[in-house]
């Protein structure tokens, strides 16, 4: 398939969201769309899938115009989309999933089981996926969810040009090499694919070519050999720089004790295993590790929404016990989840309503008992220009921002409220790279204020850029606390468990050049 755009637009009221967009997809080319958060490219991707009818434009499939009046068009036409939030039903095995919507079936429209796994089986094994038909998708880790969606994509109609939304933005890095390797496959076999991100690094192993979008318009088309530098410039029409200005850390006393805390599933598993943590006044203490090790356990027991089994968490030397996680965030408790759909944010409420989350109650958002409106919404138009987040108005849902921009309501919230203790689970998740810049520096601002940070992340280069202590985890427990300047292949051994007795874990970090991808990414899981 050749894939064409010509002029393709789209208006919401006044706001221009794509505006006159040319864009070329070669046939078995892995064609790169970069840009902010909020800068269209989703908008344009749903327009291409049938979601979105276009203002003005058209598209051209082999030289020919279409229109689509629905996704089922554009299935019909060969084109399949794997979206950056899924659309998994998570009671269902990874067969039902596939087949919904296009069930299979024998005799007098009775479902056939036998022919939903043959589909699952015979997808995954032509692309190296690696699926059981028969798995549950809420049981599976996130990688392996994403893959269903990818066979989801691929199993109807012949789909013979693949867009990938955001795919790696709530991937492990080991699930993000899994990935682009898939995509290097389906690329060999012919598919073309749109793959829309804004991680410079993997546009770069990946990409044939690359277009960059810049508040709804084409502003570069771009070789994968450009450097980062020249990527970001082009992405935010600024000089970004990708190194973190900060200077040594004084920390001070511990805002965050924790001491043999322990947790237990309802499966009956530790997920936290007598685990040991002190954070103090200003410093970023890194929490390095493969997810699904207890991190989020960790940063839910912090936060009071998991009552530990064992053991015990302190704030400025007072035992939190029993503390609602409203008062300890009165007592000066920020906390950025990793799950923003989940923790983070009421989509259904308005942008200023989800920047006062958790100040509703304080003056100067309350008066008398009821909400100063005038109040909360000074606050959001504040914070929209200091954190620069795309929205059309205050009022706007947050279901209507880009993923990248929810984060931003919730960076601003927990950033315009004093704290002394900052819990930063999965922080840049999702964001540009403009972002990442400033929600890092803010980081480091927190810190030189004296507020302790823990920093939890699954990207390395997050970890050595912002912490003053590096605490790794494996099976619920710290297995190593080192310095910023430990080589990653030390601490990639930690990561999985391996005995580094005997490293020598204060010799410099290497470049990345001199890695293996493993080793960058703390090993296989």
């Amino acid at each position: 398939m050749r894939l064409e755009l010509k002029g393709l637009t789209k208006k919401f009221g006044s706001f221009t969201a794509d505006d006159d967009i040319d864009l070329v997809v070669e046939p078995g080319q892995i064609h790169a769309v970069l840009g902010e958060n909020g800068a269209g490219k989703s908008t344009l991707m749903n327009m291409l899938y049938g979601i979105l009818a276009p203002t003005s434009g058209e598209i051209l499939i082999d030289g020919e115009p279409v229109t689509f009046e629905g996704p089922g068009d554009a299935i019909a036409a060969g084109i399949g989309m794997v979206h950056q939030h899924f659309k998994l039903v998570g009671p269902f095995s990874v067969a039902d999933n596939v087949q919904l919507g296009r069930e299979h079936t024998q005799g007098l429209g009775v479902l056939s089981a036998k022919a939903a796994r043959k589909a699952v089986l015979d997808v995954s094994e032509e692309y190296g996926l690696k699926l059981d038909p028969d798995a549950i998708c809420e049981d599976l880790p996130v990688g392996v969810q994403q893959r269903v969606e990818i066979v989801k994509a691929l199993s109807g109609p012949k789909t013979e040009l693949l867009i990938l939304d955001e795919p790696t933005a709530v991937l492990t890095p080991a699930e993000i090499t899994e990935l682009l390797q898939i995509m290097r496959n389906l690329a060999a076999a012919g598919t073309s694919i749109l793959f829309i991100s804004h991680k410079l690094k993997e546009v770069q192993a990946v990409a044939d070519t690359v277009t960059v979008i810049r508040r709804g318009k084409v502003v570069a088309e771009l070789e994968p050999t450009a450097s980062e530098a020249e990527m970001a410039s082009a992405m935010v029409g600024r000089a970004v720089t990708l190194q973190v200005d900060k200077t040594p850390a004084e920390p001070g006393e511990a805002r965050l004790e924790i001491e043999g805390l322990t947790v237990v599933s309802d499966a009956g598993v530790k997920v936290l295993d007598g685990l040991e943590l002190t954070v103090h006044s200003g410093e970023i203490v890194g929490l390095a590790g493969v997810e699904g090790n207890g991190q989020t356990e960790l940063a839910r027991s912090i936060l009071g929404l998991i009552k530990p089994d064992e053991g015990r968490i302190a704030i400025d030397g007072k035992d939190v016990h029993g503390a609602s996680p409203a008062h300890r965030i009165a007592d000066g408790l920020g906390y950025i989840p990793e799950d923003r759909g989940r923790d983070g944010v009421i989509t259904e409420f308005s942008v200023a309503e989800n920047l006062v989350l958790n100040q509703y109650r304080d003056a100067p958002f309350a008066r008398r008992g009821a909400v100063n409106a005038g109040a909360v919404r000074k606050r959001a138009v504040d914070s929209i220009a200091e954190f620069d987040i795309r929205t059309q108005s205050p009022e706007e849902p947050v279901s209507a921002l880009s993923g990248g921009n929810a984060q931003k309501v919730i960076i601003a919230r927990e950033f315009s409220r004093p704290r002394r203790l900052l819990v930063a689970a999965q922080p840049t998740r999702g964001v540009d790279v403009g972002a990442s810049q400033f929600i890092h520096s803010r980081l480091v601002a927190e810190r030189d204020t004296g507020t302790g940070v823990l920093l939890i992340s699954s990207e390395l280069d997050e970890i050595y850029a912002l912490a003053d202590r590096i605490a790794v985890i494996y099976n619920g427990r710290i297995v190593g606390e080192v310095a910023p300047d430990t080589p990653r292949a030390v601490i990639g051994r930690l990561m999985v468990g391996a005995d580094i007795a005997g490293a020598d874990d204060t010799a410099p970090a290497p470049d990345d050049a001199d890695q293996t991808d493993e080793e960058a990414n703390g090993g296989d899981r």
